[in-house]
């Protein structure tokens, strides 16, 4: 596993330096305007009543300009699926949404950041807050709402960033909502990573936002975010939201094996 010192350093060539704050300001700008730009349009959109889709390109746009270039390995389900990724960095939402049009399922803190959760809501992110294990039923209700509104949920199960060297265990409470499916569906497993770059990218736990927000955006390079649609299944099978939960983790254990062994994290 990665250490944090490892997972945050930074050159410390001048020039080097200089040139990545050069980006960083340069993105910033951008992004600001792709916001306000996603905005107008979204807004114009609504007047006219119509489904917006500037909420999945904002967050496409938003993993682009944060120097990430997307790749697809295997083929994502589009319809009538549940998504469940490993989680490395902010940077998955954006790229994964922007990929698939997928909501989230958050953790409520989020809905509490100024602009942050704003944004979040107009992507209609669910927020849950996992410690409340008495609102878990209430949740489990709002997932289901959020089902049935046919947008790709995606759900992050380890609860939290990490390196992406192994996998952390699974919360298997808000599986619940599969078992059984509101409507019938599929669970893709997702397996996410940024080559050997995946534990600089990761958001560690002693890594402030504003700190992580400034490495990542400081970049010089861009890189490549290989999203590996695994095989989907049919969590009616299975039934129980524990065996549900299981059966994604060891499908995306053995993808993250397989990539250790091809070297995609050395």
């Amino acid at each position: 596993m990665a250490s944090p010192s490892t997972a945050i350093a930074e050159p410390r060539n001048p020039a080097i330096l200089l040139l990545g704050q050069i980006f960083f300001i340069a993105r910033v700008v951008l992004l600001l305007l792709h916001l306000m730009s996603s905005l107008i349009l979204h807004g114009i959109w609504r007047i006219f009543g119509k489904t917006s889709p500037w909420p999945r390109y904002f967050l496409g746009g938003l993993a682009w300009l944060s120097g990430v270039r997307p790749k697809h390995i295997g083929t994502p389900v589009t319809t009538n699926v549940f998504y469940v990724s490993n989680h490395v960095s902010w940077v998955d939402i954006p790229t994964l949404s922007g990929e698939t049009g997928c909501t989230f399922i958050a953790k409520g803190t989020l809905d509490d950041i100024p602009i942050v959760g704003w944004l979040c809501r107009l992507n209609n992110t669910i927020f849950v807050a996992r410690e409340d294990r008495l609102g878990v039923s209430k949740q489990i209700d709002m997932i289901r709402a959020a089902i049935d509104g046919h947008q790709p949920v995606t759900i992050f199960p380890e609860g939290t960033t990490h390196d992406a060297q192994s996998l952390l265990p699974f919360k298997p409470s808000l599986f619940q909502v599969l078992s059984p499916p509101p409507r019938p569906m599929l669970v893709q497993p997702v397996y996410l990573n940024y080559g050997p770059k995946t534990p600089q990218m990761a958001w560690l736990g002693d890594e402030s936002a504003i700190r992580n927000f400034w490495r990542l955006l400081s970049r010089i390079r861009p890189l490549e975010a290989k999203i590996h649609f695994l095989q989907p299944f049919d969590p009616a099978e299975l039934g129980d939201r524990k065996a549900i939960s299981a059966e994604v983790r060891s499908r995306i254990g053995l993808a993250l094996e397989s990539g250790r062994q091809q070297g995609l994290h050395l």
